[in-house]
């Protein structure tokens, strides 16, 4: 993971994909056509300051009649531009709405309380896998994401690849994008859902096509065990089976991510900490200090039962 680059400029308001290329510049017209008014409404607010009519010269019909002629203009001027900036916006919307191409890989993300559960689908069943919170695509490339939500609503948000969509109980909502910048973009549930909803984040990483063939070829594997961290295996499967899922064993919970590679992954607990050493074990010993009404508890272990689930877990490649 070391390896990955990071795009330059990843910020609000930029954009590396063309399903949200339309949508900035719809946002800095916006921004545009708001200052715009500020200012010509900020400079008739100083003109009439500075020109107020004198008490010597009451008003009259014909002044009443100009000051009418100047609302209607105004108002004229108002539904103007109210019109052009809702004609723009369904432009962009429409623009938006399709990919540029088919989509050469369809995802299904589905939203928990707190974190994202990925699944590669793939016409060949035995190609299909799942991981979580973070996203690899090749650059370059339009994919397909079907969104849906195990609980409540959230919504699914990579500001410079994408518009926000909801995932909604129930029903299957469907968002496009695509990067052509080689690098690793942040993204939110944008959706208020719960009390760790501002811990509810995912990474898009995207790969040249060879790094990201080698990288779907990896996670289809399931994990290796080596007879060393048997130890930690056993108290994984007696601790954390009931939830998580570590494809080649017997762990095959669904409640929570699936482990098969959590090393490959550079974040844990839904985006809250990089994946070091110390963080998971931090994570996996004060989960509730950390992230508080989070689905994962606080394992009461022993050093000597610590030490062992970690070197389990460090194998998980």
């Amino acid at each position: 993971m070391d390896d990955q680059k990071i795009a330059p400029l990843n910020y609000f308001l930029h954009s590396y994909g063309p399903a949200s290329m339309p949508t900035m510049y719809l946002g800095w017209v916006f921004v545009a056509v708001l200052v715009a008014i500020f200012l010509v409404v900020a400079l008739l607010l100083l003109w009439a300051v500075l020109h107020k009519r004198s008490a010597l010269y009451p008003p009259t019909i014909r002044r009443e009649a100009q000051g009418m002629q100047c609302i209607y203009i105004g108002t004229g001027i108002t539904t103007c531009i109210l019109f052009a900036m809702a004609i723009y916006m369904l432009v962009t919307l429409n623009a938006v709405a399709k990919p540029t191409g088919a989509p050469v890989l369809t995802l299904t993300v589905t939203g928990y309380d707190w974190w994202w559960k990925v699944e590669y689908e793939d016409d060949d069943p035995s190609r299909r896998f799942v991981t979580a919170n973070e996203i690899h695509i090749p650059v370059g490339r339009p994919l397909l994401i079907k969104l849906k939500s195990a609980d409540v609503i959230h919504a699914f948000w990579v500001p410079v690849l994408a518009g926000k969509t909801q995932t909604i109980p129930g029903l299957t909502n469907r968002q496009w994008l695509q990067a052509d910048v080689e690098g690793s973009y942040r993204g939110e549930c944008t959706q208020f859902c719960g009390v760790q909803h501002a811990h509810m984040g995912l990474e898009i990483v995207a790969q040249k096509e060879d790094e990201f063939r080698s990288w779907q070829d990896a996670q289809r594997k399931e994990a290796t065990i080596s007879i060393d961290v048997m130890a930690g295996q056993k108290i994984f499967l007696d601790q954390c089976a009931g939830c998580h899922t570590v494809r080649g064993t017997e762990a095959v919970g669904a409640h929570a991510p699936d482990l098969t590679h959590l090393q490959s992954r550079r974040l844990i607990a839904g985006g809250l900490l990089t994946n070091t050493p110390d963080h998971l074990t931090q994570w996996i010993t004060h989960a509730q200090q950390l992230k508080p009404g989070a689905r994962m508890p606080s394992m009461v272990l022993t050093a000597a039962e610590i030490g062992a689930l970690s070197a389990f877990l460090s194998t998980l490649n």
